[in-house]
C-alpha cells in the first residue's frame, strides 16, 4: 500500500512541473522569438514479481511477466522551433529569420544565440540588443546614413548623406545546429551552445540550412494559446486523479488499522 503512495505521489510531483512549464509558455505569449517548451515524462523502474518465461510447473512457462511500475518523472522540457508569426514594426533594424537559424550575440565575451531580432542603435550606431548585447559580427550604422536596408542574404547597405548610391557596411551572418533542441537557455531570449546540440555552423543567411533575413519585422512567439490551455487542464486531471489514489490509498490502510478493533 506504501508503494501505491509514493507511485501517486510521484505522479503529483511530475504534474506540479508539467504545469511550471505551461505557466512559462504563456508568461512567454508576447515574448519575440520565444519557442514553446513541453515536459515529457519517463517511467520509473519496475518491481518484477514473476519474470516472462519463468516455469511454471513442468514444461509450462510465463507467457507474461507480472510488474508493478514504481511512478513517473520529468527527464527533458523538449522545445518546439516552429516559425513564429511575424510582426511588422517599421524600425530598420529590426529583423526575422524565415526559416531556421540563429543570430549571434556577444555577452560579455561570450557568442550566444538567439531568435530576437528586435535590435537597436546604441550611441555609438552599433546594432545591439535591448540588453545592450552586441550582434556578431559586428554592425555599425553610420551617424549620416539616412536609410538602411537589409537584404535576404544578409548584405546591409546604407545611404549616406549626401551620396546618391547605397554603400555596404557590413553583413547578418547566422548560425546552424544540427540539433537546436540541445541548446540551453540562459534568459533574455538567449541560448548557449554546448552538449547535445553540437558545434554551431555560421554562414550567411540561405546557406548551410539557414533561412533568410527579413526586415522591419519581428518574430513573434510560437506558443499556441489553445494547446497550452489544454495541456493545462490535462495535467491538473492528471494532478486530481494522482491526488485521489493516495487518498484511496490512505483510506485502504485506515482500514487495515481498524481491523484490530
Amino acid at each position: 500500500m506504501m508503494r501505491a503512495l509514493n507511485t501517486a505521489a510521484s505522479g503529483m510531483v511530475g504534474q506540479q512541473t508539467n504545469l511550471d512549464v505551461i505557466a512559462n509558455n504563456l508568461a512567454n505569449v508576447n515574448t519575440t522569438g520565444f519557442r514553446e517548451q513541453r515536459a515529457e515524462f519517463q517511467d520509473l523502474m519496475y518491481q518484477t514479481v514473476r519474470s516472462s518465461g519463468a516455469a511454471t510447473g513442468g514444461e509450462a512457462t510465463n507467457p507474461e511477466p507480472a510488474q508493478i511500475g514504481l511512478g513517473t518523472r520529468v527527464v527533458a522540457t523538449a522545445t518546439t522551433f516552429s516559425q513564429g508569426s511575424l510582426l511588422n514594426t517599421g524600425s530598420p533594424t529590426n529583423m526575422a529569420i524565415q526559416g531556421e537559424g540563429f543570430f549571434q550575440i556577444v555577452k560579455d565575451g561570450t557568442t550566444y544565440y538567439t531568435r530576437d531580432g528586435s535590435f537597436k542603435k546604441d550611441r555609438d550606431g552599433n546594432v545591439v540588443t535591448s540588453d545592450g548585447y552586441s550582434l556578431e559580427p559586428a554592425l555599425t550604422i553610420p551617424a549620416n546614413a539616412t536609410s538602411v536596408t537589409v537584404s535576404g542574404n544578409g548584405v546591409v547597405m546604407a545611404v549616406i548623406e549626401g551620396s546618391a548610391s547605397a554603400t555596404e557596411i557590413g553583413r547578418v551572418q547566422l548560425a546552424n545546429f544540427a540539433n537546436p533542441a540541445g541548446l540551453t537557455r540562459i534568459g533574455q531570449n538567449l541560448f548557449a551552445a554546448g552538449g547535445a546540440s553540437g558545434d554551431p555552423v555560421v554562414g550567411e543567411p540561405g546557406q548551410n540550412g539557414t533561412g533568410s533575413i527579413q526586415q522591419y519585422v519581428v518574430e513573434g512567439s510560437n506558443v499556441q494559446i489553445v494547446e497550452e490551455m489544454v495541456r493545462m487542464i490535462t495535467a491538473q486531471r492528471a494532478y486530481e486523479i494522482n491526488s485521489k489514489a493516495i487518498q484511496t490509498a490512505d483510506e485502504m490502510l485506515s482500514n487495515l488499522n481498524q481491523l484490530k478493533r
